[in-house]
């Protein structure tokens, strides 16, 4: 990275920083339980807090999302690279979609709590906590890995 935009990178950083502090002193300033207490209070000092904070995260976002697309074009290979974990990603996914149950959610004793309706969000939820649980697998078994590997080395 040249040294002119490290510059310009540093200099928007630290003005976000700034900005944010300021958010934050006031925040401390006036105290938790008057913002409690007090809508307008809520609505003039944490709410443009929120909605920095919102435009930060959703500016990052972009801003990744820009840079990651505009490196996949410049290198091919690396693109290839990507689709195949993309791929494998989805082959993942799909076995946990087809290891997950659509039913009911119940309490200890059976009763079905409250949204809790056997159908295609219960599917789903149960999808994504398998495919934790794969990812999570997958994860501690290449740490483990690389562990046996150091020791040895």
């Amino acid at each position: 990275m040249s040294k002119k935009l490290s510059g310009i990178l540093t200099i928007v950083a630290a003005i976000i920083g700034f900005v944010a502090f300021y958010f934050f002193v006031r925040i401390v300033m006036e105290g938790d339980d008057p913002i409690v207490e007090s809508a307008d209070l809520q609505a003039s000092i944490v709410s443009p807090f929120i909605s920095f904070a919102s435009f930060i995260l959703v500016a990052t976002a972009v801003i990744a999302i820009l840079f990651s697309m505009w490196n996949l074009i410049k290198n091919p290979h690396v693109l290839k690279t990507s689709l195949i974990g993309v791929a494998f990603m989805a082959v993942l996914l799909g076995v946990s979609y087809v290891l997950a149950s659509d039913g009911a959610v119940t309490d200890g004793i059976g009763v079905v709590l409250p949204e809790g309706e056997a159908g295609s969000v219960s599917k789903w939820v149960s999808t994504l906590i398998n495919y934790s649980f794969i990812l999570g697998a997958i994860g501690l078994v290449f740490v483990l890995l690389d562990f046996v590997k150091g020791l040895i080395k």
